[in-house]
């Protein structure tokens, strides 16, 4: 607000940079914009200061669809002074000298106005539209008619406001309604949340079916190649069998050869011997056929001799001396 000093006499006014003051003195302007500060005589002075700086204004309301429907509204208008001097002719800007204050409340009555034209055109709208109709496009569509219809106002114009923008916050209906709208979409959530679930309970158990088919193909394969390591174990011990049955067969025909020959050669040194030894005897027979009975007696003792146990001592019986000169008398006689 503006600030007012007091003198004897005359008093000084200065306002801010966002606040348009105006002097008035006996129906002439003297003094008028921002930022002014000057001297004035208080009983013929009328002072008025008009904000021009950008202001918001928060609403909150309510309407009906046309489906009988209640739902809230909540939107923000920002607006400004665009013409200070028309508005401080139209409305009551005008400052109480003693205090700088204003004298009545205009920025209520801009606001009131506001908030009505603004409700008007959101009532009008939204009557023409369903519920689901409002809910889906109404804060885009609350928005552009309340800014199309504020900017086109003529008395928001005739009075110097403008509105810079207009912002719809929510547009929300009663909360049981609001619920029963939001269970539909939230049952087809958790459908879809079931679905997602469901899925991918089948992904793990078809993961599952897989792992256990690649365990299941794994350990069959793995018996394959057991029973192939399994024959050929048994295919290498037959082959290492028949192998060492052939090697024993042939060291055994070896060794049956080895000793038929040597039998071979043991008979025919056998029968080489017998057959010298025959010829020995026959030989040694035909010699002894032309020997005197004398000379082959005396062979055989010596031969018996050579077979006889040692004789240490030997006595002869003058029988057994007769008889044998005997003999040999006979013997020689022949």
């Amino acid at each position: 607000m503006a600030e007012i000093r007091k003198y004897p006499l005359i008093w000084h006014v200065r306002s801010g940079t966002t606040d348009h003051l105006v002097h008035v003195r006996r129906g002439r302007t003297v003094h008028a914009g921002p930022g002014q500060a000057f001297w004035f005589r208080p009983l013929s002075a009328a002072l008025s200061e008009v904000p021009i700086d950008d202001r918001e204004l928060s609403l909150l309301f309510h309407a009906r669809t046309a489906d009988f429907q209640d739902v809230a509204v909540q939107a923000t208008v920002a607006y400004r002074i665009g013409d200070p001097d028309v508005a401080a002719r139209r409305l009551d800007f005008g400052l109480e000298l003693k205090t700088g204050q204003w004298r009545a409340r205009p920025l209520d009555q801009v606001a009131q106005m506001l908030t009505e034209l603004a409700q008007q055109y959101a009532l009008d709208l939204l009557a023409g539209l369903p519920l689901a109709a409002a809910l889906a496009t109404g804060m885009a569509a609350v928005r552009e008619r309340v800014g199309q219809g504020l900017a086109a106002d003529e008395r928001l114009r005739q009075t110097g406001i403008e509105v810079v923008d207009v912002r719809v916050v929510a547009l929300r209906p009663e909360t049981d309604v609001e619920r029963a709208l939001q269970t539909p979409a939230r049952e087809q959530v958790q459908q879809e949340a079931d679905r997602a679930t469901y899925e991918r309970r089948a992904n793990a158990v078809e993961r599952e079916r897989a792992i256990s088919e690649n365990e299941l193909q794994s350990q069959i394969e793995l018996a394959v190649r057991e029973e192939q390591l399994v024959t050929q174990r048994g295919a290498n011990e037959r082959r290492r069998a028949t192998e060492a049955a052939a090697a024993n067969r042939i060291e055994t025909q070896a060794k049956a050869d080895q000793n038929r020959v040597l039998a071979e050669a043991r008979a025919e040194t056998t029968r080489l011997i017998g057959a010298a030894e025959a010829e020995t005897e026959a030989a040694k027979m035909d010699i002894y056929a032309g020997l005197d009975r004398g000379i082959l007696l005396a062979l055989a003792a010596r031969e018996a001799a050579a077979h006889l146990p040692q004789i240490g001592t030997l006595t002869l019986s003058p029988d057994v001396v007769s008889a044998a000169l005997s003999a040999l008398a006979d013997g020689g006689g022949r």
